[in-house]
This record gives C-alpha cells, sequence and structure tokens, in this order.
C-alpha cells in the first residue's frame, strides 16, 4: 500500500507532529509537503522533509493531487478555518488540538467534515499517554468502585516561557488558557470516567505576568525564552507585547454521568506536571508523576489515616520524553484511521465538548462566576462521528 502522502501546516512548536509523521518509505506516511509562514522556516523544512512542495498559503496545497491529507499545526485561532477549507477541499485532516477557540467553531469544523465526507482526527495525545491509560483502565476495571469526583491539578512550570512570550498570551489567538491547556486535561478527565461536561463555574485572574516587562511590538522574542534561569517568575523579561489571558484559574464542573470535578491551573509553579485524583464510591486513585518512571497508587481496602503508600502502586510504563511515546501514537493511530476508518482512541465530538467546557468556562472566569450550562450537540452530527464518521444506513 502507498505511504499516506501527507501536508504539514505550521511547522512551529509541533513540529514534532510532522517529524513523527515523516517516515521511511514503505513504512505508511511521509511529508511530502511544506506549509509555514517564516519563509526561513519554510526552505529549512521543505530541505529537512525533501517536501515536493513548500508554500505560505495553506490554500494553494489544497487543490493537488499528490496530497492525500494534512496535518493542522497552526496557531489555534486559525485551527478551524484551515481545516474546515481542508475537509471541503476532499482532503483527510489531523487537527492538532484544540479543535477550535470556541464551541461555535468545533461545531463548523464538525459540520464540515460530515458535509464533505473527509475524514477528520483531532490530536488529543493524551488519550495516547500511558499515565491516562492506566488510570482509564483501573478505573474500568474497579478498582474504586463508581466514580463520583475528580480533582486535577496542573502545575505549568514554564508558563512564563511557553505562553506568555508568544501569541498564546492573546486572548484573540487562544481565547483562554483555560481552554487552549486545559481542554487537555477536561478531555482525558472525560476519558477517564465516561462523561461529558455539562456545567461550568470557574473564577481567575492576570496574577503575575501582567506587569512585567515586555518586548516591543514586531520584535521576535528572544532566543533564551526558555530558561530555567528566570526565576522566581517576576524574573521573566521581554514577554509578548500583548498579555491579556489569566495565569490563574480555578475551574468547576458537572459531568452529565453524575461525576463532579474541579481542575485548577498556574502557570508559575516551581514543577511542570499534572496531578488527578479520582474518588470512587469504594477507593481512590492518584497519580505521582504524569510521565513513565511515576506510579500511580489505589487506596481501595478500607479506613484510615494518613497513609502516603496506599494500597495497591502502578508503575506508569513507556518510554521517558516526548510525551511518553505519545505523539508517535496518535500520528500512528491518524494514518490507520484515514487507510481503513473504524473506531479510534480519540473522539472529534469529545474534542468538540473539551472546547465547549474550556470556552463557557471562560466566559464564566470573565464574567463573575457564574454557572454555565454547555450547549448540547446537534443529534445527528453526534451520531454521524458515534458511527465512524459515516452516516446511518
Amino acid at each position: 500500500m502507498d505511504d499516506l502522502r501527507i501536508a504539514a501546516i505550521g511547522l512551529g512548536q509541533r513540529r514534532s507532529l510532522a517529524v513523527a509523521a515523516h517516515r521511511e518509505p514503505g513504512r505508511g506516511s511521509r511529508i511530502t509537503a511544506v506549509c509555514d509562514l517564516d519563509e526561513t522556516t519554510l526552505r529549512k523544512e521543505a530541505d529537512f522533509f525533501g517536501a515536493n512542495a513548500a508554500e505560505t498559503d495553506y490554500r494553494r496545497l489544497l487543490d493537488r493531487d499528490d496530497i492525500d491529507a494534512v496535518l493542522v499545526a497552526t496557531p489555534d485561532h486559525t485551527h478551524a478555518r484551515v481545516a474546515i477549507d481542508a475537509l471541503s477541499a476532499g482532503k483527510a485532516v489531523y487537527l492538532e488540538k484544540p479543535m477550535a477557540t470556541t464551541v461555535a467553531d468545533a461545531d463548523a469544523v464538525l459540520r464540515a467534515a460530515r458535509e464533505s465526507g473527509s475524514r477528520l482526527y483531532v490530536g488529543h495525545n493524551m488519550r495516547h499517554m500511558e499515565v491516562v491509560r492506566l488510570m482509564r483502565r483501573l478505573v474500568r476495571e474497579g478498582r474504586i468502585g463508581v466514580p463520583k469526583a475528580v480533582w486535577i491539578r496542573h502545575f505549568v512550570g514554564h508558563g512564563g516561557d511557553y505562553f506568555f512570550k508568544d501569541w498564546h498570551a492573546e486572548r484573540s489567538k487562544v481565547n483562554s488558557l483555560l481552554l487552549q491547556k486545559a481542554c487537555h486535561d477536561l478531555d482525558a478527565m472525560h476519558w477517564i470516567v465516561g462523561g461529558s461536561t455539562e456545567e461550568v463555574q470557574a473564577m481567575g485572574g492576570l496574577t503575575v505576568y501582567g506587569d512585567l516587562p515586555r518586548r516591543e511590538a514586531g520584535v521576535p522574542k528572544p532566543e533564551t525564552w526558555l530558561s530555567k534561569e528566570y526565576w522566581p517568575p517576576s524574573r521573566q523579561r521581554e514577554l509578548n507585547p500583548v498579555i491579556d489571558v489569566e495565569d490563574l484559574a480555578l475551574l468547576n464542573l458537572r459531568l452529565d454521568n453524575g461525576v463532579l470535578a474541579a481542575y485548577q491551573q498556574c502557570h508559575y509553579t516551581p514543577d511542570y506536571w499534572r496531578s488527578f485524583t479520582v474518588i470512587g464510591d469504594a477507593g481512590r486513585l492518584e497519580n505521582f508523576g504524569d510521565e513513565p518512571g511515576g506510579v500511580i497508587r489505589v487506596w481501595n481496602t478500607g479506613r484510615r489515616n494518613y497513609d502516603p503508600s496506599g494500597d495497591a502502586e502502578f508503575p506508569i510504563p513507556g518510554p521517558v520524553g516526548g510525551h511518553g511515546g505519545a505523539d508517535a501514537k496518535v500520528i500512528e493511530e491518524f494514518v490507520q484511521f484515514v487507510r481503513e476508518g473504524g473506531p479510534t482512541d480519540t473522539s472529534p465530538v469529545d474534542a468538540r465538548m473539551a472546547v465547549a467546557a474550556g470556552d463557557l468556562a471562560t466566559r464564566s472566569l470573565r464574567d463573575g462566576g457564574a454557572v454555565l450550562r454547555v450547549p448540547e450537540l446537534q443529534g445527528s452530527l453526534r451520531a454521524y462521528f458515534d458511527n465512524g464518521q459515516v452516516e446511518a444506513a
């Protein structure tokens, strides 16, 4: 079978996805075209991938019959437009998370996929991270009984580097970091406990980075933008010219299966990892570390006082680094889905639900912490994707 010919659109921080898709001839997929707004990057990447086409305008790639699929890893606010154009042109689409920055745009992407018949895959790679897969397995095995509550703490240790020195700091590009970052965690949480968010309430603010020195508009971020020397966080310099997203957020959620959840995100912690606690009616589990080398502990044999060891401990398997191999696995699943169809561990509908929760949570955060209800997805759209992106007979 011929390799899937993929155009990589956007070659910034998620360039690793294109590298994972660029395999040896005969191994399933190749990057045959590249697109980026930066011409220096474009020339370098065209040479690296040996691309047949290199464009600054992605639309010039969509009419080419030597491209089967596109990998969209552009800034968040462009995801919906690029994906809709590619789907409408008959290309299969790998769409990096979040699939859009508003629930309305996410729904528009789903409609475009259904109307065109082109296959859509949303890259929620955390579903292929072993820590998430192991937590989900333990819950499904009944180790803690029926899940009732989830508490997630996201310690974003490099927040001042990754998210406040470029476009991530701007509402017009990401809506909020409560959507941009939390959509990962919300999707994973939905998958682990088998429900979707129906109500949200949030609070937050710009508590540290709002008053720190920024660089002038048009000046690129420095080559030393990522450095552990910026400690404490108040030492950060040359931040993005525009900063209007929150660096601290607290979110409460009610899921459609009765689970109550809390999510907390802070962008100036000394450490960088995610902590999940899932509580059931017969026990609880918690991860210590979120990459291979960490463990998940379970408490489920009875009451006790403080006990850090738990009743059982499960090592998180897999290779260290690179999301524990999740990037390669998510690309492999995408290629297989484009070729063969069938079920996948990721879900465009679930990706939409994560965006919807983040979008509504942002509205709540900026409007006094009101409780808001997530809008329902059109039933026929849900049915189409539940049926493997095939119309029901």
